[in-house]
Order: structure tokens, then sequence, then C-alpha cells
């Protein structure tokens, strides 16, 4: 079996982000992009490696389910990366069904092709096949001021975004421990980086700076998460597909404990240096406290000594070291963002329903 690889959601976020890895540090033969490019699905993140012969993007759906055999079909992966999901918890509050669909039906099925697949498999290549799960810290609820989540936490989740991804973290395990299907998962901290959809927290605000508009904040700003750059979550990703161990789970965060105001109070310090705003006062001066969303997880934070010490990873970006080449890559890159917010989202509020 030659070694390739198929990314579910590669147009996504994190999923574009780890094509770029890949792309640049793996020599995979071929990788495979299915996404369904819904509105975070954007083939603009991948522009400047769509004529690389080693990719090849395919739209789709992981709910179809000729689609998903087609594939197997004709580029045989070993390797399965599962990013394809719905992933805003607002939007979740507003339409669970499609999260429901997607994160659960989807999962359902990727998993069923993906066995009947390795089953007709020889021996040599299913000891090289893997498929790896993508997961959130969210599935495990809420922390008070104090603790971290391990990777044997009990699942708590608190919005139907979160508790689909469980439910879809459920079915990964139980097609491994009923079928023998050889997999991992992996639940991750609240990624951060080039490329994420303007409705995320950071990208939000530094779009809403840029603009000189309203910065909004949840509450009183006090809700905690732990922040994880998106390219230190890609070699986390690549070290457990490699070295991983079967059936075994692993936390991946960025031990940058942040409340949410501090976020953007840090934002807008940042900017007020790289970009001054035209007004001649500083970015703090947009800062407003909104009405919180329902069921808003006070504090996630995870505990990442089981892959420090299983895989040896650790983080290579501080929060603030991060944030500034966050930051510098929006600037530099107002067109993509620029084309969404004409296009797709313009910054309103969503997920208010109660």
């Amino acid at each position: 079996m030659d070694n390739k690889i198929l990314v579910t959601g590669g147009s996504g976020f994190i999923g574009s982000s780890f094509i770029h890895y890949l792309i640049n540090n793996t020599d995979y033969k071929r990788i495979i992009n299915l996404d369904k490019l819904t509105y975070a699905g954007n083939n603009d993140n991948l522009i400047n490696i769509q004529q690389n012969i080693r990719y090849k993007f395919i739209k789709g759906d992981i709910c179809d389910r000729q689609c998903i055999k087609k594939i197997f079909q004709d580029y045989s992966p070993n390797k399965i990366v599962h990013f394809a999901a719905e992933s805003h918890v607002d939007r979740s509050i507003d339409g669970p069904k499609d999260f429901i669909n997607t994160n659960i039906v989807g999962t359902s099925i990727l998993l069923e092709e993906s066995l009947s697949y390795y089953n007709k498999l020889k021996k040599l290549s299913k000891s090289s096949f893997k498929f790896h799960h993508i997961s959130t810290d969210e599935v495990f609820g809420s922390l008070g001021e104090k603790g971290f989540f391990v990777e044997d936490s009990p699942y708590d989740p608190s919005s139907p975004y979160s508790a689909s991804k469980a439910s879809s973290d459920h079915l990964v395990r139980a097609w491994h421990r009923t079928f023998g299907l050889p997999v991992t998962i992996s639940n991750c901290s609240n990624n951060y980086g080039p490329y994420q959809f303007p409705e995320k927290l950071i990208p939000l605000i530094i779009i809403n700076c840029l603009s000189n508009i309203s910065l909004p904040v949840y509450g009183k700003g006090e809700n905690i998460r732990d922040w994880l750059y998106v390219e230190d979550h890609c070699k986390a990703i690549n070290l457990i597909l490699q070295e991983g161990a079967i059936g075994d789970t692993y936390n991946i965060g960025g031990n940058n404990e942040i409340s949410n105001i501090n976020i953007v109070e840090s934002i807008c310090k940042i900017l007020d240096k790289l970009k001054p705003s035209n007004s001649g006062k500083s970015y703090k001066q947009l800062i407003s406290f909104v009405k919180d969303r329902p069921g808003h997880d006070f504090r996630y934070a995870i505990n990442t000594t089981k892959i420090k010490k299983d895989l040896n990873w650790e983080p290579k970006e501080t929060f603030d070291s991060g944030l500034t080449k966050t930051i510098k890559w929006y600037l530099e890159n107002e067109n993509w963002w620029k084309k969404i917010q004409k296009n797709i989202y313009k910054q309103e509020r969503i997920g208010v329903s109660s």
C-alpha cells in the first residue's frame, strides 16, 4: 500500500492548516481532501497548493456513502484524519439538526465505510492503517477555577455542538472496541491562527478592530479557555498518526489559559502598535459587553502530560508569539477575509436562542 492520507474537512481552518503541514513536512504520496464546502470550507485556504501533484481535492459530503466508497476504491488511503464537522457553538444553538447530521450521522457513515475497506485489506496493509478522529475539549463540559481535563475525564457536554462531538467520539471508540478498527482520538483546546473563519473570537475581534466596529464580549468576559496555535496542533496530530497507540486518546492543549476579556485586550494592544486606529484612540474603546451565550461553559483547561510523555510533544508557540503571528497574517491577507465578509459572514451575532 502506498503512503496516502484522506483528510475530511480539509478546506476548513484546522484541516487546511494540517494539509499545508503535510505538504511541507511529510512524504505522503497522495493527500486527498474531502470537503463539502459549507460556509466555513474555503478552497482559498489551499490556493497555493491546488496544482501540487500530491494534492487532490474532492467536493463531497461524509454523509454520502457512495462518495466515501469511491474514494477508498480509487485512492486506497492508509491513513484517515477526520476533521469534517459543524463546529461553532452559537450556530448549534440556532440549528442543532445540522450538527447531529454531520457530526453524528456523517461520522457513523465514515466509520462504516472505513471498516468495510479495512476488512478487505491484506495483513501487511492493515498494519499501516489508522483512523484518527479530531475532537474538542468541550465534550468534557465546564471546569471550575481549578483542575484540568485529562484523557479519562467524564463527558459532560453543554451545547448541541459539544454533545454531537461527544457522540462522535463514542462512536469512534465503539468501532474500535467492537469491530477492531484501528483508531486514535485527540481532544484539543481552542485553536487560533491563519485562515480561521471570522465567526470565532480571535479573528472576529481582529477584523472588527480593523473595521472600527464594536468588539462584542459575552457576559463580563471572564470565561477562560486554553489556546493552542494551529501549527502546534498539526504537529501533534501528525505525531499521533505516526506513533500514537491504537485505541488511545490524547489531549492536545497550548498551556495558555486566558480569559476572553484578556484576549480582546491583548489583540487591541498589539493592533494599537501594528496598525493604530485612525481615530487616534486605543481599540479598547470599541469593547462592548453583550448578553452571555446560553449554557456558556466557564472554563476549559487541558492537561497535556500524556502526549508530552508518550510522544515527546509540547507546544512551541507562547500565546503572545502565536497571537502576534496571527494578527500579522490577518493584516497581510485582507483580501482573504474581506471576500468572506462580502459574500458569507458579516460578523452578525448568532446563537442567542434560549
